[in-house]
């Protein structure tokens, strides 16, 4: 009986401290390496009109000092729209850069400040006429060029040592789109200021 005691006291206490390890593991140190990204899909079809979408965009951050993590981003996305008499396609390459500054690292739950930088181009082919603000496109294919700047805010909370949920949401941003270059089309300039509460974005983190 008295073994069987011991045996269940050093059972608790290996149990015990490998909890202990794994919670000091949570948190993001030097060094750390984390990885995340999105992927989304969707599809919609109301009468003869369809419309297949897809976005993958992996990102990658490498903390440089105890707060401070810096990444980058690169994407891919694709949209198909058909309307049963013509269709359209736009296929968009992204990539960014980003900086972040975690306030409590070491901790299962911190909160960042993100300063992000983004560039991507959109192949759009359009087998209708299309409007762009007072000019009338004709059907054909054309780029556009988009960069932007973004500063944001975030939280991330550590559900194991390795893996933790993130979301975020945009405060300040500045977008500049050439829309084509062609000629007489004038770029569009955006800015927007205190954040858009209904597009809160979500990710999950792993931890290397």
């Amino acid at each position: 009986m008295k073994k069987v005691l011991l045996s269940a006291v050093a059972l608790l206490a290996f149990g015990f401290a490998n909890a202990q390890e794994e919670k000091s593991n949570e948190g993001f140190a030097k060094g750390d390496v984390f990885v995340s990204g999105a992927f989304t899909y969707s599809s919609a079809k109301t009468g003869d009109f369809k419309e297949n979408a897809f976005t993958i965009a992996p990102k990658v951050g490498y903390f440089v000092t105890e707060n401070i993590a810096v990444g980058g981003m690169l994407g891919y996305s694709s949209n198909k729209i058909d309307n049963g008499a013509a269709d359209a396609t736009n296929s968009g390459f992204g990539l960014g850069a980003f900086g972040r500054y975690y306030f409590t690292p070491a901790s299962k739950f911190s909160l960042f400040g993100e300063l992000a930088f983004d560039y991507m181009t959109l192949d759009s082919e359009f087998y209708f006429d299309q409007t762009i603000g007072d000019y009338v496109v004709p059907g054909n294919s054309f780029e556009t060029k988009q960069f932007g700047v973004n500063l944001g805010l975030g939280m991330n909370y550590f559900v194991s040592s390795n893996f933790s949920l993130e979301a975020g949401v945009g405060v300040l941003g500045y977008s500049s789109n050439d829309n084509g270059g062609g000629s007489g089309v004038d770029s569009t300039n955006t800015f927007n200021f205190g954040g858009d509460w209904t597009a809160v974005t979500f990710g999950v983190n792993y931890k290397f």
